[in-house]
């Protein structure tokens, strides 16, 4: 029984904010701030001081109430220690000298005395604040009705089950404490009526927002408010101070209960019903818990929906962010990366530009990618570290993180949202899936050509289209993307329009290759059976299937109209030929070298990046980008140029 009752001690509820902290610095800390002023004859809560008169200037000056940050009322997270709160109530009700009262009658006294001046600020709450602002909002008609009810919500109802259910029965078994040494069974018939208290918590942020909004909107509600706080009733404290005071009051009977289980002896008569009433505070203080949280997610959403500027569809309080931050878009047209930012939600990712002017929302949303049809992963591209694809159906991007640790904080995040949507779907796929699913699954993987959007080639990547392999000029053969593969083709071979259902059935233009697939004709042209040349090597298969490629400067004037710079591959199924391309994906090498009988030497320039290939009067000189890429090269070219093939137990992979 010890073993579990401190187990159940052990969780503290983090609802407690810092109220005795915010009052004004260097005052003695005060838990029972109404007590002086409201004694409770009968149980019955005080009624007000004397009427609301208007207060003089010196009168508001001296009283001086001090107002909270609106943040600080949003937040909710200005926690207050078990420890220094329990420090502070102690000062006021432990015993005098002469005194010998057991531990657990003073927790219980200390209890009661905190309720009573707990149900004085709500009967300021409820028949002050309240009742004097509707009168108000009647007479004048300076601010409606109904924005003094959201205010206050359910205080009416919390005020009423504490002045005259909960606070008569904590006086009454004091009262009879020496007959009747227990409190477990009277929070027991009372604690689930604390569940109320969620309600008040989720409309807290709202009701601040409200008071703050009409106090500079309305000067008679304004009025009502200052004419309140800077009356001895208020103690110098401000509303919102005030409203404050539901929300740390559940946590408290928790700390309060806690101390009184640890008490009581081993043997005490009270303590199973003590610490099942514990049990039932603990989840009160969860239900208030579990309210602050969703108060708190939906709060930050509508933040985000306000910066994003979003339409209604797209507005859904469902909906939970994972994760925002930054990113670079890799263009396949432009240079250099362009600023972007993401939002990734539970359902959906984001793709957003910053606005130049930020009026009103911050971001533009230039694509909506479902999470149910998104996939991820690393991209390995020497040129841009750290990049990642996102593929959906809507659109397929290609991104740079700021760093290693970045990129790979958004992948596993993208996939962790993948992985929910899969597992919620787990249920209803094995449902309808048929005998033979599996096997259907698996065409479709390999037929989506048409279903969601390709990874499309960046233009500086070919010089040549990749269907037909003519080099592209200015004038006479542009560049234009194939909207079912992604491929960089020329306008003969991209004169075709296909419907893909990623672009809601409409007719895109597309390559010959994908028109034949997706419609199910076939021209002539493409019945024309053309013999693969010696150079026709796609460079992209050798990129991914190399033991050696790179970029590489071609010094001299061997490389003719070649250009200063190539991209060098040795292919792993010809490990024995250097082919050189003007881009990365090119479908067609510009000049191929059987390396088998060349001499590998250094430049006779003074730079060490330098190599040569050197035969019989052939000689290719070529410049790395590094020291380390050189010698890598150089061990590369001398085993192909010495007949070895890959495959012995020392060998690795040597490319990028």
């Amino acid at each position: 029984m010890e073993g579990a009752s401190k187990e159940k001690l052990s969780s503290v509820s983090n609802l407690v904010t810092a109220f005795e902290n915010s009052r004004t610095p260097g005052a003695a800390p005060r838990v029972h701030g109404l007590e002086a002023g409201h004694h409770h004859p009968g149980c019955r809560p005080p009624s007000p001081t004397g009427p609301w008169d208007k207060p003089t200037v010196e009168e508001a000056v001296d009283s001086g109430p001090r107002t909270v940050s609106r943040r600080y009322l949003s937040s909710l997270k200005n926690k207050l220690s078990s420890r220094d709160w329990r420090k502070s109530c102690q000062a006021r009700t432990c015993p005098g000298p002469g005194t010998q009262e057991p531990e657990e009658k003073r927790i219980i006294q200390e209890l009661l005395e905190t309720e009573q001046a707990y149900v004085a600020r709500l009967h300021l709450l409820d028949q002050v604040f309240f009742q004097e602002l509707l009168k108000e909002a009647r007479s004048s008609k300076a601010f409606p009705e109904d924005v003094v009810r959201l205010i206050f919500s359910n205080t009416a109802s919390i005020y009423q089950f504490h002045a005259q259910f909960f606070l008569p029965e904590l006086q009454q078994r004091l009262d009879d404490w020496t007959t009747t040494p227990r409190i477990g069974d009277v929070i027991q018939k009372l604690a689930p009526f604390l569940k109320m208290y969620s309600e008040y918590v989720k409309n807290f942020e709202r009701a601040a927002e409200l008071l703050a909004t009409w106090s500079d909107k309305s000067p008679p509600f304004q009025e009502v408010i200052t004419r309140i706080q800077s009356s001895e009733a208020s103690g110098s404290l401000t509303l919102q101070h005030h409203m404050l005071e539901p929300v740390q009051r559940i946590p408290r009977y928790e700390l309060l209960l806690k101390e009184y289980v640890q008490k009581l002896p081993a043997q005490a008569p009270d303590l199973a019903d003590a610490q099942k009433a514990l049990d039932m505070i603990f989840s009160a203080a969860q239900h208030s818990n579990a309210a602050i949280t969703e108060m708190e997610r939906l709060q930050e959403l509508w933040e985000v929906y306000q910066r994003l500027g979003l339409e209604d569809d797209l507005v859904d309080p469902s909906n939970t962010l994972l994760r925002e931050g930054p990113v670079l878009k890799i263009s396949f047209r432009r240079v250099g990366p362009m600023e972007r930012y993401l939002f990734l939600f539970n359902n959906m990712l984001l793709y957003c530009v910053p606005r130049v002017i930020q009026v009103g929302a911050q971001f533009q949303v230039r694509t909506r990618i479902d999470v149910a049809s998104m996939k991820v992963r690393e991209l390995t591209d020497a040129e841009f570290p750290h990049s990642f694809l996102v593929s959906g159906k809507q659109r397929t991007l290609e991104l740079r993180a700021r760093s290693q640790e970045e990129m790979i904080s958004w992948l596993q995040a993208c996939q962790a949202a993948i992985d929910q949507i899969e597992k919620r779907n787990e249920t209803f796929k094995a449902a309808v899936q048929s005998p033979e699913g599996d096997t259907q699954e698996q065409e479709l993987q390999s037929e989506e050509l048409g279903l969601r959007a390709p990874q499309w080639v960046r233009d500086k990547m070919v010089t040549m289209c990749m269907r037909c392999q003519e080099p592209f000029n200015a004038l006479m053969r542009r560049r234009h993307h194939c909207r079912a593969c992604g491929y960089v083709v020329c306008a003969r071979c991209s004169d075709y329009r296909a419907e893909l259902k990623y672009d809601d059935n409409r007719p895109s233009r597309v390559c010959l290759d994908c028109y034949t697939f997706l419609t199910g004709n076939v021209l002539p042209e493409d019945k024309e059976d053309k013999r693969r040349g010696i150079l026709e090597k796609g460079a992209a298969a050798g990129s991914e299937q190399s033991l050696m490629c790179s970029f590489l400067q071609l010094l001299g004037d061997k490389w003719g109209k070649s250009g200063s710079r190539g991209w060098c591959v040795i292919p792993r199924d010809d490990p024995l030929v250097l082919y050189v391309y003007a881009a990365p994906q090119d479908m067609r090498a510009h000049t191929s070298i059987p390396l088998l009988g060349y001499q590998v030497t250094a430049g006779p320039q003074a730079d060490p990046r330098v190599f040569q290939l050197q035969q019989s009067g052939q000689l290719y000189t070529f410049k790395a980008e590094t020291e380390e890429l050189k010698d890598r090269w150089v061990k590369a070219m001398e085993r192909a140029a010495s007949g070895l093939s890959p495959g012995g137990p020392n060998d690795r992979d040597l490319s990028d």
